[in-house]
């Protein structure tokens, strides 16, 4: 073989090693996301304030990704089987857990649930914040809360209060009026909050905490009596409206809030993703108004944010629910 040939092929080798050198070895890309629908699951019925957040959203995304955001609802055991659900699905951010505070009151209190809310899920980011107005019949004849409190004490075996379910936000808010207003109270759990908003109306049960959309319209139009709000905000939605503080008991607090969860193992870069886009759609001024038309602020954050926000909630939430005898066991 000539010399030449052969320097050449060498030099050949050479050039093309040094290539695969410079490129170095092949990185693979992260799938894009959406990758295909995404599913929102939301742990309750239709009507109420979570599911009103999520298909508002829900729509917002749909048109921004110009790709299907299907909202499906799956309730029952007080949020449990909705979240069963979502820690059995593939962490890749196609199916996200719509939640409302009953989530924090559910991890707090109940010990029996077969996954680990603090360490099987993790945070996308808030969504809402929102007032619960408490709820009394027109035929129970008490228009303040130092009256409620007052027939509550003296009705000869106290009296039953609704909510959504066992470990709902509305459990916790209207066990801690009983316990405040020191008479004893009976829980009656129903499958969703319009439900228990029915039963309070016609008079089936005594109270009941409600969000806005359950509550204000029955309220116009005269079908319930709205007696107070868990929190300053719901004047902004009934002016004039007191705090439950403000009316009687004093030190008694509290909004409901709204968030997003995803399967732990979930990428961080969906999971920033996904709440980006979530914030986005929340700062529409016509999500925002749709939001106050049914008695709630549009809230965002980042994962991280919402992560430090559940454990403190969560931390609280036990420590109330020792304090007043709250059990879900």
């Amino acid at each position: 073989m000539p010399a030449c040939l052969t320097r050449a092929s060498a030099l050949a080798a050479v050039l093309s090693l040094s290539a695969l050198l410079v490129a170095g070895p092949t990185v693979a890309q992260p799938a894009p996301y959406p990758n295909g629908p995404v599913r929102f699951i939301v742990p309750a019925t239709p009507g109420g304030t979570t599911d009103v957040v999520a298909r508002l959203v829900a729509k917002h995304l749909a048109d921004a990704w110009a790709s299907p955001v299907i909202v499906e609802n799956r309730a029952g055991g007080g949020g449990v089987v909705g979240a069963s659900y979502v820690v059995g699905t593939k962490p890749d951010g196609q199916t996200v857990l719509i939640v409302p505070s009953a989530f924090g009151v559910r991890a707090a209190l109940d010990h029996k649930l077969t996954f680990d809310p603090m360490k099987d899920l993790v945070g996308i980011g808030l969504m809402a914040r929102a007032p619960s107005f408490l709820v009394v019949s027109p035929s129970l004849n008490v228009k303040t809360v130092p009256e409620l409190v007052a027939a509550s004490r003296a009705a000869p075996n106290g009296v039953i209060y609704g909510s959504a379910g066992v470990g709902s936000t509305g459990h916790l808010h209207a066990a801690l009026f009983a316990s405040m207003g020191g008479f004893p109270g009976t829980h009656a759990a129903y499958r969703g909050t319009p439900e228990a908003v029915t039963d309070a109306m016609l008079g089936r049960v005594q109270y009941v905490f409600s969000p806005g959309p359950n509550a204000l319209p029955l309220a116009k139009d005269g079908r319930v009596v709205i007696l107070a709000s868990s929190s300053a905000a719901g004047a902004k939605f009934l002016p004039g409206v007191p705090t439950v503080s403000q009316a009687g008991l004093p030190g008694y607090e509290g909004d409901d809030w709204f968030g997003a969860l995803v399967p732990n193992g979930t990428p961080m870069a969906v999971r920033e993703k996904l709440s980006r886009d979530i914030a986005a759609a929340l700062a529409k001024p016509e999500v925002r108004d749709r939001l106050n038309e049914v008695g709630a602020d549009a809230v965002s954050s980042t994962p991280s944010e919402f992560d430090a926000m559940l454990l403190a909630y969560v931390a609280k939430t036990r420590k109330l629910g020792d304090e007043i005898g709250i059990s879900l066991n």
